[in-house]
């Protein structure tokens, strides 16, 4: 299932980017007292009461000519369409601004459910002052501060409880869900029709063309498989024309809903750093991956450029490095006979369970080989590994001291679990616990 997404709007300046970061636990947004200074939506995952959301950051609405301020707006217009709830804010030493009118008006056509809250309510007299904002039309204000991390609680109490009711996937558990995520016009639409030997999905060369996520099912070889292709962005005037970074909130949906991505890259264009952006959201997402280098036929090639593009993938997506990579062609169909194959196994490492035995086994015989070093006189322990759950697989090593464990060290035991059990085209993550004495 999706995870609800929690949008955060408002004019410049009510401390927006201060909130996300208090709801993320992490200074993710740049704070900047200017207004305007968040250029670009943000995104991040959230946790409140056992219930995980996105949430995105959003650049202030302010309602002007100005071709960025019209960027920052048609951004949060987005960020309003596909959110489940919606966090207005605004600003108690300001009062109502025409600016958060007008905001209002755009939140009342969304038709979606929105918390009003009211920033840098730092003290009692300030709290008296925020009755002025039922005015705008939402109910209760929550008075909320957001450089002293009060009210937040309250704030988040009321948001989890505005999402929507999580219906059950549709699917059966035996179906592979595959998503294809990637920039606009890098020929995620024609992928999908080259596989399913039917032109299921409009295409064409205007990126934007595919207005939302769509899902094909069918059935090869007796597997079955829902094709969920995401949207590019939407054509709506000359800004969404000039960027783009509207395909990535509805990537971040397909990508929740997935089994295995299909990160797809433009051969023609090379590596651009948007790529990079979209696959770090499917690496988080613990999902399975395979890049595929699209429209390899129009590439002039030499006997060196097929390892050159593999060398381009691995340098810039080096937190990828376990996702296979296949050159394809959706106009000619070039290779594309090996990639359901692919998508089977990745899928299959994916879900793959390894016995306890046997995973202490490699353990054991990885601290044999390399012995952890020794930090101010104490040396790590691993007492003990176990998997915890599978999609992705996930470890847990029963240690004496958690901190005692340097990353590089952590790094070389999952690359000794790699290399005993494979895990090809699927993160794994590893966690540590303090093993107690009546362990």
């Amino acid at each position: 299932m999706a995870k609800p997404i929690v949008a955060i709007v408002g004019r410049p300046n009510v401390g927006k980017s201060t909130i996300f970061n208090r709801i993320v636990g992490e200074r993710v947004a740049i704070v900047e007292d200017k207004p305007g200074i968040t250029r670009d939506r943000i995104f991040a995952n959230g946790e409140w009461l056992d219930k995980q959301f996105s949430i995105i950051d959003t650049g202030g609405i302010e309602i002007s000519e100005d071709e960025i301020t019209q960027s920052i707006k048609a951004q949060a217009e987005l960020a309003i369409e596909e959110a489940d709830v919606i966090i207005f804010m605004v600003d108690v030493k300001s009062g109502i601004t025409p600016s958060d009118t007008e905001v209002a008006n755009m939140l009342f056509r969304s038709k979606k459910p929105v918390v009003l809250a009211v920033n840098k309510v730092d003290n009692l007299e300030r709290e008296n002052e925020i009755y002025e904002f039922y005015s705008l039309g939402f109910g209760d204000p929550f008075p909320i501060s957001g450089s002293h991390g009060l009210g937040i609680g309250d704030l988040l109490d009321k948001v989890v409880d505005s999402f929507p009711d999580q219906d059950e996937n549709d699917y059966d558990e035996d179906v592979i869900k595959v998503s294809l995520i990637g920039r606009p016009n890098v020929g995620k639409s024609s992928m999908v029709n080259a596989i399913l030997g039917e032109k299921r999905v409009i295409v064409s060369n205007q990126a934007g063309t595919t207005r939302d996520a769509i899902d094909t099912p069918f059935e090869k070889d007796g597997q079955k498989y829902v094709f969920i292709d995401t949207a590019g962005m939407r054509k709506r005037g000359k800004v969404y024309e000039t960027t783009e970074k509207y395909s990535v909130m509805r990537a971040m949906r397909a990508i929740e809903r997935s089994d295995v991505v299909l990160i797809v890259i433009n051969a023609e264009e090379g590596i651009i750093e948007q790529d990079k952006h979209i696959a770090g959201y499917a690496d988080e997402a613990g999902k399975a991956a395979i890049f595929l280098v699209n429209k390899w036929d129009a590439v002039e090639k030499s006997d060196k450029t097929l390892q050159e593009f593999t060398t381009k993938i691995r340098e810039q997506f080096q937190f990828m490095s376990y996702a296979p990579i296949l050159f394809v062609s959706a106009k000619t169909q070039q290779r594309l006979h090996k990639l359901m194959p692919m998508v089977d196994f990745v899928a299959d490492q994916h879900a793959l369970r390894i016995p306890t035995h046997a995973l202490n086994d490699v353990i054991s015989d990885a601290v044999a080989m390399n012995q952890p070093p020794i930090d101010k006189g104490k040396r790590l322990r691993i007492n003990y590994a176990t998997q915890v759950s599978i999609k992705p697989p996930k470890f847990v090593l029963f240690v004496n001291d958690p901190a005692l464990m340097h990353f590089s060290y952590k790094r070389y035991i999952e690359n000794r679990i790699r290399a005993s059990f494979n895990f090809e085209g699927t993160p794994i993550q590893i966690f540590l616990r303090r093993k107690s004495q009546d362990e």
